[in-house]
């Protein structure tokens, strides 16, 4: 091999190991922790989304309204 063949394989081999390395690096994993799926490695500085709890029983409103309207019934107050 000469020396301008020489040049040119290595000039080649560390570009295309730099761009591995660059693509590699710049795309992350995925992985599953505790039951959520993470994009990226970089979850940790994300912002967390909190949804509160909300009712137990999701129609507490209805409920208290049927439970007037029979209190109202038994006292004679509607017909």
């Amino acid at each position: 091999m000469t020396k301008r063949s020489t040049g040119y394989w290595l000039k080649t081999a560390l570009c295309t190991g730099t761009l591995a390395v660059a693509a590699v690096g710049s795309t992350g994993c995925q992985i599953t922790e505790g039951g959520q799926t993470l994009p990226s490695p970089y979850y940790i500085r994300d912002d967390v989304q909190y949804f509160p709890a909300g009712a137990e029983f999701k129609l507490q409103r209805e409920a208290n309204a049927m439970k007037a309207f029979a209190a109202q019934r038994r006292l004679g107050g509607v017909p």
